[in-house]
């Protein structure tokens, strides 16, 4: 790290200015993406009313006045010593320029991380770094609070990354680095970063040049600097209460668990030394290694973990912790940087479901991923023989679609190996709360509902086959049969689909991949259903008679429902997927099953489901149809990406030299289940 600035100008990578052909074309798109995120949250915060967007900054107007007399100012002295004087331009002026410098600057430490990457670098991601760090900053948790008026926690990430990899003069950037932590007290920790990494000249300037910015503010503003000094310890409790959900430090977590008092203190204080030891050794050992984004990274998601008050926008520290590569297998490079991009980028409730017993997990997910950068996560250092050349992926030979109209697609290739647990759960469980939530958001007219509840059942009429209402009563009149049908609707409808996946993961890898993209292809069909064709189901279709019998009666007159409707959007039946989800188990069961007995159970299972449905008047018949519809639009996708399950062989199974145990379990799997499969060894 001593030569920081000519490391990163002598980067193979740093004199790439622009590509040619595909790369080329994919760069400008990933910019114009990026510059369509930042005009949408440009106007987000114009949105705001300029007389209440002056008063986010919770400064008092002009220069005299107090900085925390009302409590909800948060920033430093110094950081209030800057902005008040802004407080005299007119407010429509003011809010366009700090909403443009705010994104002019994130778009600067995309810039600047992209160059910063170790060597060696490929030519792609060279090129394509900037634009999609930028992309991900912008829709990024930090980044969307930190547009917010008064928020300066983007500038002083800019400078440190600017006093790291581009300034060449030491004095210079340790002034930089000074000027981060008069702004963001917690980044003094990069001092000793840059002592341990042999830069002690910036060290030294970033020391002094905090101490003289810190002086300066305790004399022009002697009660404001006492305030957040010594009243408050570095500005704890300003603005919310420490254990607000804000505060994603090691001190709020602890507060939110209760703690209190000595005790916390004792703690918090042990827990804060081993956080930063740890840290700092590791990034010092980066910073020698050559990885210097990677080690600037830890340090600052060390400095917000320690901080007494590390507030959510300040953590944009973890989302370039995403340089770090983890992993030997090449299946499991892509772990580390999704499980970041989605802590940054979604809601916690979204990641984890809404249990008690997940609160403390989901209510410090921003900490937990900064803590893991710093303390945890095993990076490759760049000896490593895997740095460049992970353990490539085993995939099968691709074959050509059985109708010459339907080409496969060549970037879909068949992988045969299992795939990574954690990403795999990751996703699963984001893409089912992304499916709630879309669900519960799609239009919910009760006219418009009703309507085609109508429609649906003319048609049945005219069909024939609009045995709803016969066979709800008969079940009804029926007590051990409604009670059948009313428990099989309620319990078996994610549990089959989640026990089929998890045995075809563990004893099928090879089949587990398009088994699962089915199913996902399907759901994703279904949604637009359900946005396009609101429909009532027969339970809340008024003057039909129909009785539901697994939520009660249900009052027609109130257009809510009753509780239900607070649940899930009670208008998402067509297409049924209670249908197709049993449909899909059933099809992959007969399909895979080794026994009959077995695949007769896989048969039952959407029959049964079937009268299920219509027996609680959940749904229509022709819900089903939609059902099965998207179920085989699902199969039919992944046939033409991928092409048929069983791919012809005519070579024996290969596995890469020096694959681990774990990967050559897999490739053993593949080979015994899929005899017909031709397995050469690709890396990605």
């Amino acid at each position: 790290m001593a030569n920081a600035a000519e490391h990163s100008g002598a980067n193979g990578h740093a004199g790439v200015i622009g590509g040619s052909g595909r790369l080329g074309a994919a760069r400008v798109l990933l910019w114009a993406l990026a510059g369509a995120l930042a005009v949408r949250q440009a106007a987000a915060v114009l949105r705001v009313p300029p007389g209440e967007w002056l008063s986010g900054f919770h400064l008092p107007g002009g220069l005299p006045g107090s900085l925390y007399g009302a409590g909800q100012f948060t920033g430093t002295p110094f950081a209030g010593l800057v902005l008040k004087p802004l407080l005299g331009l007119a407010a429509p002026s003011l809010e366009v320029a700090w909403i443009c410098v705010t994104l002019l600057f994130v778009a600067a430490i995309g810039l600047v991380a992209a160059r910063g990457l170790p060597d060696p670098v490929p030519r792609r991601t060279a090129l394509l770094a900037a634009p999609v760090l930028t992309a991900l900053m912008m829709v990024s948790l930090p980044v969307r609070e930190a547009a917010s008026p008064g928020r300066t926690a983007v500038l002083p990430v800019l400078l440190v990354l600017l006093a790291v990899f581009r300034v060449p003069g030491e004095r210079p950037a340790g002034f930089l680095v000074g000027l981060a932590a008069a702004l963001q007290p917690a980044l003094l920790f990069f001092a000793p970063l840059l002592w341990l990494t042999g830069r002690r000249t910036t060290a030294r300037s970033a020391a002094v040049t905090f101490a003289g910015a810190t002086a300066l503010t305790w004399a022009a503003m002697p009660r404001d600097s006492w305030t957040y000094w010594i009243q408050h310890l570095a500005g704890t409790g300003l603005g919310v209460a420490p254990d607000h959900l804000a505060n994603q430090s090691v001190h709020g977590a602890l507060l939110r668990l209760g703690l209190t008092g000595p005790v916390e203190i004792v703690l918090y204080v042990a827990l804060a030394a081993g956080i930063a030891w740890i840290g700092l050794r590791r990034a010092a050992r980066y910073a020698a290694d050559g990885q210097l984004l990677l080690a600037v990274a830890v340090t600052g998601c060390v400095a917000v973990a320690v901080s007494p008050t590390g507030w959510r926008h300040q953590l944009l520290w973890v989302l370039l912790a995403v340089a770090g590569k983890v992993g030997r297998r090449a299946a499991d490079r892509p772990v580390w940087p999704v499980a970041v991009v989605l802590a940054m980028t979604l809601p916690s409730d979204v990641l984890l479901p809404n249990l008690a017993a997940l609160a403390p997990v989901r209510d410090n997910v921003l900490l937990l991923a900064a803590l893991a950068a710093a303390c945890a996560v095993p990076f490759l250092p760049r000896s490593s023989p895997y740095w460049r050349e992970p353990v490539p992926t085993a995939y099968g030979r691709p074959a050509a679609a059985r109708w010459s109209r339907v080409p496969l697609l060549p970037f879909w290739r068949r992988v045969l190996s299992r795939p990574n647990l954690l990403l795999e759960l990751l996703l699963i469980r984001v893409g089912y709360s992304l499916y709630s939530h879309i669900r519960a958001a799609a239009p919910t007219s009760r006219s418009l509902a009703e309507g085609n509840g109508s429609q649906i059942h003319g048609i049945e009429r005219a069909l024939g086959i609009d045995i709803e209402h016969a066979v709800n009563h008969a079940v009804v009149n029926t007590p051990w049969l409604e009670a059948f049908f009313n428990f099989y609707y309620t319990s078996f409808h994610f549990v089959v689909p989640l026990s089929i996946l998890g045995v075809l993961y563990w004893r099928r890898p090879g089949d587990y991949r398009w088994a699962r993209a089915s199913l996902g292809l399907a759901t994703v069909l279904a949604l637009i259903g359900f946005w396009l064709y609101p429909l009532a189901p027969p339970r809340l279709m008024p003057g039909l008679g129909f009785i539901d019998t697994v939520h009660g009666p249900q009052d027609l007159a109130n257009p809510s429902y009753g509780a239900m409707t607070a649940i899930s959007n009670q208008y998402a039946a067509m297409p049924s997927l209670h249908f197709g989800w049993s449909l899909w188990c059933g099809i992959v069961i007969v399909v895979l099953a080794p026994k009959g007995w077995q695949k007769l159970l896989g048969a039952l299972h959407p029959l049964i489901t079937v009268c299920a449905i219509v027996a609680t008047a959940n749904h229509w018949v022709l819900d089903a149809v939609g059902g099965a519809v998207v179920v085989a639009a699902g199969f039919g996708l992944v046939y033409a990406l991928s092409g048929p399950r069983r791919l012809s062989a005519s070579l024996p199974a290969q596995r890469p030299a020096g694959q681990d145990a774990e990967d050559a379990e897999d490739a053993e799997d593949s080979e015994d289940r899929e005899r017909r499969l031709d397995v050469p060894a690709r890396a990605r």
